[in-house]
């Protein structure tokens, strides 16, 4: 990944980043719903792939966060939050526009966006970098756990 330094440096996720990305998320992210983030799998992930996990960091803070899954065919961009103290400094945006930059020199041609229903907040971020909503789609889950 490339990396851009402006008030906060754009980095690929570290293991040692496991136990402040649960609080940060907590705290930035909407997780209503969500199973609990555990340490453990957040160090899998970084270990199966070091570039899935893009961090904005401020000085050794986390002010924000990207996941950019690959599924062979198409990337799958999850998990964006940003501390609301640094909303409206562009740090999502710089975040999407490096996953996405990503996604093309790995050849991908397509990339989705994940947001949970009811996050107007998201929604709007994400139709202003031109995303466009699938309706004919819904995500199934199941808990394997």
């Amino acid at each position: 990944m490339q990396f851009v330094d402006v008030d906060y440096l754009l980095r690929p996720g570290v293991p040692d980043d496991a136990a402040p990305l649960i609080s940060f998320w907590l705290e930035a992210a909407e997780n209503d719903g969500r199973p609990i983030d555990h340490e453990a799998d957040i160090e899998q992930l970084i270990e199966r792939d070091p570039d899935a996990l893009l961090v904005a960091d401020a000085s050794g803070e986390i002010v924000g966060t990207l996941i950019v899954g690959w599924d062979g065919w198409r990337f799958h961009l999850y998990r964006l939050a940003v501390h609301p103290d640094w909303r409206g400094r562009g740090v999502a945006r710089a975040m999407v526009e490096e996953a996405e930059r990503y996604c093309m020199r790995l050849g991908s041609h397509r990339v989705d966006a994940m947001v949970l229903e009811g996050n107007d907040l998201g929604t709007g971020f994400w139709q202003a970098l031109g995303y466009t909503l699938q309706p004919d789609w819904r995500r199934w889950v199941r808990s394997l756990a």
